[in-house]
């Protein structure tokens, strides 16, 4: 998911955790939950396309790299956190908790970038297999507005916490507004609905810091309870796009239900057999088997990658003056055209 998501769930989830056993549980969550992403940096990761295709969600997302991330942040946090306390003259925190809340939240990144339909290669390096949930979109209005209210209703009044959570608020507003159109209409009424409890609650003091800790467990109980009713129908979803996956093409057909951005508890069908791709209203070519696509595949960096990342990869071969061009393409987000995401042109001399 993105990394509003990661970083206000894992404020909330830190806080939920570690709230008066840790000293800024919030903060060292919002840290933590970002480690598999900021760790790429650390392994040569610089943001091209072909990083993201081959790095991204890479070592850093897999089991090891966790239990890594979740080790170093502990020692450097327990350390950090012994210090400062005996310059307090005060006791240190518990080690065990402060591992207890970098843990969980690191592992709560691993699990939201799971639920979409991007993939993750949780046993990297002994096997590079993606796994996909393909239950919650990579953007979720709702994974930004649940943990920004815990966190604001176990704030103290201050203007400038207010500040902070208001001007964060209205950001998140402007996106569904701006984006209005790609949204279904009942997830932007409860979004509103809620901006509106969130204020009244704020103004009203519903919490403090005394129940800081208790309202942030019942809104990562909210998420949970909103993934898991995703995850049980999206296991329906996909039991039927297999179904006409198998009727279209045989019982060797693959299908996959991809997540959509605003459109929560709805999934885009897509089928796919040894030589096409197809959707709904839509159909492409593979042409896999072509000694070209073979031979780009192989050989060159471009093309491993896309065997790495592409989830149903597609190919066209373009003869040229000079040569031929090979245009690999994954499915999931390009049918056509030689530029763009998850799309990549390589060009070969000879016929």
């Amino acid at each position: 998911m993105d990394n509003l998501a990661h970083t206000l769930v894992g404020a909330a989830l830190g806080r939920a955790v570690g709230a008066g056993r840790v000293p800024r549980a919030a903060l060292i969550g919002a840290v933590a939950a970002n480690a598999p992403d900021w760790a790429e940096y650390f392994i040569g990761f610089r943001g091209s396309r072909i990083d993201y295709y081959t790095l991204h969600r890479g070592i850093t997302h897999s089991f090891l790299g966790a239990a890594v991330e979740i080790a170093a942040l502990t020692l450097l946090v327990g350390i950090g956190a012994a210090w400062w306390a005996r310059r307090r003259g005060a006791a240190p925190p518990a080690w065990g908790w402060i591992g207890l809340c970098i843990g969980a939240t690191v592992a709560s990144h691993l699990f939201m970038d799971w639920q979409g339909s991007y993939g993750l290669r949780p046993f990297l390096p002994w096997s590079g297999q993606r796994y996909y949930g393909d239950w919650v979109a990579i953007v979720d209005a709702f994974y930004w507005l649940v943990p920004l209210i815990a966190l604001a209703w176990g704030a103290p009044r201050h203007w400038r916490f207010a500040l902070l959570f208001g001007g964060l608020l209205s950001i998140m507003c402007a996106v569904l507004v701006v984006n209005l159109g790609r949204v279904v209409p009942w997830v932007s009424a409860v979004f509103f609905v809620l901006v509106v409890i969130a204020g009244v609650g704020w103004i009203n003091h519903w919490f403090g810091v005394r129940r800081s800790r208790w309202v942030a467990t019942a809104a990562m109980v909210v998420l949970a309870v909103y993934s898991l009713a995703h995850g049980a129908a999206a296991h329906f979803a996909k039991r039927e796009i297999q179904r006409v996956a198998v009727a279209r093409f045989g019982p060797a057909a693959r299908s996959a239900a991809l997540t959509a951005v605003g459109r929560p508890f709805s999934w885009e069908p897509i089928y796919a057999s040894a030589d096409t791709v197809a959707g709904t209203g839509w159909a492409v070519p593979r042409h896999l088997g072509d000694p070209r696509v073979q031979q780009v595949l192989a050989d060159t960096k471009e093309g491993r990658a896309m065997v790495q990342f592409a989830r149903f990869l597609t190919a066209q071969v373009d003869s040229t003056s000079t040569g031929i061009v090979v245009v690999l393409r994954d499915a999931r987000y390009a049918r056509r055209g030689g530029a763009g995401w998850a799309v990549v042109a390589i060009r070969r001399a000879g016929g």
